[in-house]
């Protein structure tokens, strides 16, 4: 199978952590023995990630040295693209012995620059602050905020995904056999001018939405929306929760989850099942059992739905 496996952000930095590059590179080697074990199981892979904290990190570094400079977020997003899929390329690499040809493809992903979501900033990027902090942050530095958890963030607009440009060189890698890393970030987000060149824009793509785009127009099998919770939950959080296994699209998107955290997830995997084959969400380290259908959450077209509900 051609499997997506799209990496949260626990991949890199889990929540609390200080946003240095050796906790980011202790966590990718982790990661890097799970997807390495997706390509043992006879599998082909591609590899996309998120980047939230790190461009976040960048912007707040390039506002502290000249402000009226600071770098527009597609930049930050190219920026943050390379240093990722450098550190995942790396440790991939070595958990494979070197066995295998591993790619980092800087990848735009192109939107629509009337998308409302520009007048809507809902994306979370960089560190999480005291409402007070992000207040006073928000303030100086003209930003939006909002709470995320028990905390408040940055956040920007994410518009939705609507091409992926680059989709004739990630053919051509995959066609010879790499593994590709590449959508980091959600994508570099660019818009298509009067005369067809492309430009970037200010704004991060949602990783899972670009995800699910390039999975469904690589023609995939499978894509795997991996994360630190081991599946979806009904009533999560309460003495009720129960797991959900498996579901058909449409109950997927009937489904009220966070908007900051599952919500996402499910919308993209419920956006993939209903074109091509089987969504999983779920902890990375439980991939090869998740396209199994042994652990976490799957969403299909097919047969396999136990939410608890009558099948339509």
């Amino acid at each position: 199978m051609l499997v997506v496996a799209a990496l949260g952000g626990n991949a890199l930095l889990k929540r609390g952590e200080d946003l240095t590059a050796e906790n980011q590179r202790a966590n990718v080697a982790v990661a890097a023995k799970s997807l390495a074990e997706i390509l043992r199981a006879g599998h082909r892979l591609v590899i996309t990630h998120g980047n939230g904290p790190q461009v976040g990190l960048l912007a707040l570094q390039g506002a502290a040295y000249k402000p009226e400079e600071a770098y527009p977020l597609d930049v930050l997003g190219a920026e943050t693209g390379g240093m990722i899929g450098y550190m995942i390329e790396q440790e991939l690499e070595n958990a494979l012995d070197h066995e295998h040809a591993v790619a980092t493809l800087l990848t735009q992903v192109l939107v629509d620059a009337k998308d409302p979501a520009f007048q809507n900033p809902t994306k979370f990027i960089g560190p999480v602050y005291s409402r007070e902090e992000a207040e006073a942050r928000g303030k100086a530095a003209g930003w939006s905020i909002a709470q995320d958890g028990d905390k408040w963030r940055r956040v920007v607009p994410s518009p939705q995904p609507q091409d992926i440009p680059d989709m004739r060189v990630l053919k051509l890698l995959l066609d010879q056999g790499v593994i590709v890393i590449c959508t980091g970030g959600g994508g570099i987000p660019v818009i298509r001018r009067d005369d067809g060149s492309l430009i970037g824009i200010e704004a991060v793509i949602d990783k899972d939405a670009a995800s699910a785009l390039l999975a469904r127009k690589l023609g995939a099998d499978a894509l795997l929306l991996l994360t630190d919770v081991d599946a979806v939950y009904r009533d999560f959080g309460t003495d009720d929760q129960t797991r959900i296994a498996s579901l058909t699209p449409d109950k997927a998107r009937a489904l009220d989850l966070p908007a900051g955290s599952m919500g996402p997830k499910m919308a993209a995997a419920a956006e993939f099942a209903a074109h091509r084959g089987l969504a999983g969400i779920g902890r990375l380290d439980e991939a090869v059992r998740i396209l199994e259908g042994q652990a976490g959450t799957s969403v299909s077209s097919g047969p396999r739905d136990n939410t608890g509900q009558d099948n339509d």
